[in-house]
């Protein structure tokens, strides 16, 4: 299952340049993770300030 970002998401984009499959993008109010493209790594997780990205 894919990874998605909660609302505890502060914007920062600590996940997307991060991201190996370059599947997280910028949204409106947080960031959003490409179900589709989402390899299910974890990588964001471990980057994220937060821990705003997390399994489904």
């Amino acid at each position: 299952m894919a990874y998605v970002i909660s609302d505890e998401c502060i914007s920062c984009g600590a996940c997307q340049s991060e991201c190996p499959a370059d599947a997280i993008s910028e949204g409106k109010d947080k960031y959003a993770i490409d179900p589709g493209k989402c390899t299910d790594c974890g990588t964001c997780a471990g980057t994220c300030p937060v821990s705003a990205p997390g399994p489904q």
